[in-house]
């Protein structure tokens, strides 16, 4: 079952992957950062690191690196800042895609890149699956779980919550919805598919310099946790689909675009 020390293995696993694509020496903008955890693996790995979150973010309060507040769209560094703009798994949130990734490349040094790991559609159809084991083993916790000493009445309240609860939880699964900002939960099994990532970038006037799948599967519930190894989750990404894809981007210089 899903536990966060063994997300964090996933991540620290990923970070290997993406680090391998970062120059030496470079300075890197973590966009949408969460906790910091990633940025600091990255600082520790020898690179300067900025990053930046959300204001209104659920990790504020369990920040491990410091993090910059934005709003989502206006970059908070001058022109020229980085020589790396790196997110994962933050792309698929976001609303306005034209207004961040013109922000993307006014901070971009000259020759600069760009790395993002993106969710695939092979993750969406997983978790979506997923979500029917992981209610019921959620389901059976609460209905496992001791009671809390009272009164008769309190005790039949308790069971009450308890029952509800339980079946909430049993039900979740037939109400899952959409992961990121656009389309629907099946919509997203279309549009996390690896090709309609790599047309959005290139509509957005970015190169593709190298795609690749992640190699890792997994979904959004970890129903089995650390009961699959990393290597069990490797073998398992050649035959269900990786979780994410990485891609490697370079902005086109508008004279290039405009070249026929």
């Amino acid at each position: 079952m899903f536990t966060i020390e063994f997300l964090h293995e996933i991540r620290d696993a990923e970070i290997e992957v993406i680090a391998s694509h970062f120059p030496p020496g470079a300075r890197i903008l973590e966009i949408g950062a969460g906790t910091g955890r990633q940025a600091l693996d990255i600082r520790r790995r020898g690179f300067a690191v900025e990053a930046i979150e959300i204001a209104e973010s659920n990790y504020r309060d369990q920040q491990e690196f410091p993090i910059t507040a934005y709003d989502g769209r206006h970059i908070p560094f001058p022109d020229a800042s980085f020589d790396v703009v790196f997110s994962s798994n933050v792309l698929e949130h976001v609303r306005d895609f034209d207004a961040l990734h013109s922000e993307i490349k006014r901070v971009l040094r000259p020759n600069g890149r760009c790395v993002h790991v993106m969710p695939t559609h092979a993750w969406r159809f997983w978790t979506i699956l997923a979500a029917f084991p992981a209610g019921v083993q959620k389901a059976v916790a609460v209905a496992r779980a001791p009671g809390r000493p009272g009164t008769p009445l309190q005790k039949a309240a308790q069971a009450v919550v308890r029952v509800v609860r339980t079946l909430g939880h049993l039900f979740a699964p037939f109400v899952q919805g959409r992961h990121g900002e656009r389309g629907s939960l099946l919509g997203e099994l279309w549009l996390f598919r690896p090709a309609v990532w790599r047309r959005h970038f290139r509509r957005q006037g970015f190169e593709i310099l190298r795609d690749q799948p992640m190699g890792l599967h997994y979904t959004g519930y970890f129903v089995f946790g650390p009961r699959w190894s990393l290597s069990k989750r490797a073998r398992l990404a050649g035959r269900l689909g990786s979780a994410c894809h990485l891609f490697e981007l370079r902005p086109i210089p508008s004279n290039e675009l405009a070249s026929p």
